[in-house]
């Protein structure tokens, strides 16, 4: 299956999710930046509100594109099962910088929203695609630690491998597609920009006026 873009994406998911619509104690919990753009669309179809949370991707050395593994909010790792061994003071130093980010993010993307609620809420997890899975399971486990009773993850596409293995900490997975060959995200929509910081601040906004 091919998505024109992330906002189509986005209106396929909440066809998938309508049985969600007004419900009791439920948010849409995006992964910035792309999985906002998807996120907003679900959120105002359903009427329900919307929120972020950020895990950020920790790179191999000589290598930012490659993940290590990953870190919740609060810098728990998670390891890449495929990254080899990787030095303590590479991990220790980028560890560091991405906690940093996160928090730096945080602030940015949710202005004037005051502290988030996930304690005892049903939360539909929303990305663009999940390859690794690496940060999906840190955003899992940061949502965990909040208190969220629930976690149903919403992805238009996934690899099968990462689909699996994220089944287990999870209540459901929505997944529109699961297509035999993956090699990035990217290849199943027609246009994959950049987000842009503004554009996330921009739906968080309009989403929580």
């Amino acid at each position: 299956m091919i998505f024109k873009d992330r906002k189509d994406a986005g209106l396929k998911l909440a066809q998938e999710l309508k049985e969600f619509n007004k419900a009791k104690d439920t948010i849409i919990v995006a992964l910035p930046r792309g999985g906002v753009v998807l996120g907003f669309e679900i959120a105002k179809k359903l009427n329900l509100p919307l929120d972020v949370v950020v895990p950020r991707k920790v790179g191999a050395p000589g290598n930012e594109e490659f993940a290590v593994g990953a870190i919740t909010e609060q810098g728990d790792y998670v390891p890449n099962p495929d990254a080899g061994h990787i030095s303590e003071k590479h991990l220790k130093k980028e560890i560091e910088k991405e906690i940093k980010e996160a928090s730096r993010r945080l602030e940015l993307y949710r202005p004037g929203m005051g502290d988030r609620d996930f304690k005892n809420k049903t939360i539909i997890l929303v990305d663009d695609g999940i390859a690794t899975g690496l940060t999906m399971e840190a955003a899992i486990k940061t949502l965990k630690s909040m208190g969220a009773e629930k976690i149903i993850i919403a992805v238009p596409v996934s690899a099968e491998d990462s689909q699996k293995r994220l089944r287990e900490g999870v209540d459901r997975i929505i997944c529109l597609d699961i297509p035999m060959f993956f090699a990035a995200v990217g290849q199943f929509y027609e246009k994959f920009d950049q987000t842009e910081d503004s554009e996330v601040i921009d739906l968080m906004k309009k989403a929580n006026q």
